[in-house]
């Protein structure tokens, strides 16, 4: 498809750790081996692409990215689940409006996990927060992401039988007076969010998590978890009503996948006699090394194989490969990493 001049794709780009090149998940040399070098992104912006004039950056914060979404002002963005889920959450319970944002490609960075935390108690969760429920009718939380504790809460009374009883809502700054009487008012937090808990600010707390030993160092107790989040890239499912600009967000997508793709992996060359050919397709076939038929290029005399390879696989080490393939007659064994691998068009389904 031709592109007309005027054609952007705006690109949201995450400001904050994400944009440090040695933190992030290596978001910066992701996107140098998916072929999109950034100039700018890891020094604060501005960000742009030299290579790419058709995409453009706007630098900003995970947290709003799911509000630019929404209204068109960006057109896909890199940022955690959980973030665009609570903006997504926020419009449907302060603005009544329902948005429609579509995952499209996880990046497999940036894992944590959402859970409710709440100073030590004996027994089951669910019994303690009916008592809970039952003794006040206003039950106050602290969170940085309030509308998805606003959302916990809701659906846990309702699950408890407190639908009716607690099913009022209201985010706030952190002791503000109440603007309801039953249900939950959320305190939006700007971090340590166990202090606010373990010093008995609230009730219950939802907190972003990795390994959970901030919570233990604070002696507090992990009661459930909401979600897990990792980052990933976000776009408005309007988009697919442009066609110039889905077809350069299928781009930047199938050539991200393939830098994902490709990650622990490499690209095993070798060659070998043509008398010895047959053992190594017998060991390639019983290591399932290849799909329909391996990858050979035939000479004279002798026979080159490429092999893709994962280094992560504990089951198949990359060492013992090579070193039967020796023995079964291969020689001049490179070992090639990989920058990219696309399997076909169709690995991206946007």
């Amino acid at each position: 498809m031709i592109m007309s001049d005027e054609t952007k794709l705006i690109v949201g780009m995450p400001a904050g750790s994400l944009a440090n090149p040695n933190r992030g998940g290596n978001l910066v040399h992701l996107l140098k081996a998916a072929g999109f070098p950034t100039r700018g992104y890891e020094d604060g912006g501005p960000t742009s692409f030299p290579l790419h004039s058709m995409l453009v950056g706007w630098d900003g914060r995970p947290q709003e990215f799911g509000a630019q979404l929404a209204l068109g002002e960006i057109d896909v963005a890199i940022g955690g689940d959980d973030w665009v889920r609570e903006r997504v959450l926020e419009y449907h319970y302060e603005y009544g409006q329902e948005i429609s944002l579509a995952k499209i490609l996880p990046l497999k960075r940036g894992k944590v996990r959402l859970v409710i935390i709440a100073n030590p108690f004996e027994g089951d969760f669910d019994a303690w927060f009916a008592e809970l429920l039952r003794s006040k009718p206003l039950i106050t939380m602290v969170s940085e992401m309030p509308y998805l504790a606003v959302d916990w809460f809701l659906n846990k009374a309702r699950a408890l039988g407190f639908g009716e009883s607690h099913g009022g809502h209201s985010v706030q700054k952190y002791k503000t007076p109440p603007q309801v009487s039953n249900g939950v008012v959320v305190y939006e937090s700007w971090g340590k969010t166990e202090a606010k808990v373990v010093n008995h600010g609230a009730d219950l707390g939802l907190e972003i998590t990795q390994s959970g030993s901030a919570i233990a160092n604070y002696g507090l107790r992990i009661c459930e978890e909401v979600m897990q989040s990792e980052t990933g890239i976000w776009a408005n499912r309007a988009l697919k009503q442009q066609p110039e600009k889905h077809a350069l967000a299928h781009m930047l997508l199938l050539n991200l996948y393939g830098a994902l793709f490709a990650e622990n992996k490499v690209l095993l060359l070798f060659n070998t006699r043509k008398e010895d050919s047959d053992k190594i397709v017998d060991y390639l076939r019983e290591n399932k090394l290849f799909a329909d038929e391996p990858t050979m290029n035939s000479g004279v005399h002798f026979n080159e194989f490429s092999v893709q390879m994962d280094t992560s696989n504990p089951t198949l080490p990359l060492a013992k490969v090579r070193y039967e393939l020796a023995r079964l007659g291969a020689s001049h064994i490179e070992t090639v990493p990989l920058d990219s691998s696309i399997p076909g068009i169709d690995a991206i389904d946007f």
